[in-house]
């Protein structure tokens, strides 16, 4: 096929793809969404492993967006119904033309969790490969038990993780990223622990336990100011030290200090009381 043939091939891919519509929970097959209090639910439930096809990921992505977009959510809560916690990409799905799906649902798995005006916890209590172990990094708090264990296996069939690529060495360093990557193997929920790619290891009989109190010190927080410090983080990742800080200082004088829940924060420090958040 020819330069022009195979622009032509592209460009009906992009389309079939920016028209897919987002769907509703209630019309969500593999994804479990609940909204309770103040917190978004999803549950990741497509048997035996929850392998990742083109249409749990798009479901995924909508849950995620649609929390985002829920004034009520401070908190959005990734979990599985199984064993284990993702084995990775359904390669039934990953060959040939439909990699192209495949990666912008990925991608914008990830745009949404970045996006969200919400921290995003991930609970992790069983293997997370491949694709599953992106998921749980580009969490904002990740939860595991020594059940858990993380691999990205891609470069053993002759690919490598693009999304893994790009956050491992935020997260734990250029030569630990490569590590991982240029080998394939499978570290323990203890060594993910060290390099931060889990933000607490916990036992097993003590997770539910962990996971309510996190939920409860994090949705007690003002929402609108949960929002700001999100996204200065998020701003400020791969920035330089000053630059991360002249943008982090941008969002807090004139984004956060505009807020009513800043203001209120304030008053409530200096007259000895609890503050009374209006989430804005």
């Amino acid at each position: 096929m020819d330069a022009r043939g195979k622009v032509a091939r592209d460009t009906r891919i992009e389309v079939s793809i920016a028209q897919v519509r987002r769907g509703k929970p209630e019309e969500f097959q593999f994804i479990h969404y609940r909204a309770f209090e103040s917190v978004s639910r999803l549950t990741l439930n497509r048997p035996d492993h929850n392998l990742l096809n083109e249409a749990m990921l798009r479901e995924l992505a909508a849950g995620i967006e649609i929390a985002g977009e829920d004034d009520d959510t401070k908190l959005i809560m990734i979990d599985s119904a199984l064993k284990v916690f993702s084995g990775g990409v359904d390669i039934g799905e990953y060959t040939g033309p439909r990699v192209f799906q495949m990666l912008d649902a990925f991608q914008r798995v990830f745009t949404a969790m970045m996006d969200a005006g919400k921290p995003v916890m991930v609970v992790v209590n069983g293997p997370a490969i491949g694709g599953g172990s992106e998921l749980a990094a580009f969490g904002d708090l990740v939860i595991a038990t020594p059940r858990a264990r993380f691999a990205q296996p891609e470069i053993r069939i002759g690919v490598f993780p693009p999304l893994a690529a790009s956050i491992f060495p935020h997260i734990m360093g250029t030569r630990q990223a490569m590590e991982l990557l240029l080998t394939g193997e499978a570290i323990t929920a203890e060594r993910a622990r060290e390099l931060g790619l889990i933000s607490r290891l916990v036992p097993e009989d003590d997770l539910e336990k962990t996971v309510q109190g996190l939920i409860g010190v994090i949705t007690s927080q003002s929402g609108a100011v949960l929002r700001m410090a999100k996204k200065a983080i998020i701003t400020s990742m791969g920035m330089s030290m000053r630059d991360g800080l002249k943008a982090s200082m941008d969002v807090f004088l004139n984004e956060l200090y505009k807020l009513e829940d800043s203001q209120e924060g304030l008053r409530a420090l200096v007259e000895k009381r609890k503050p009374k958040w209006k989430n804005r």
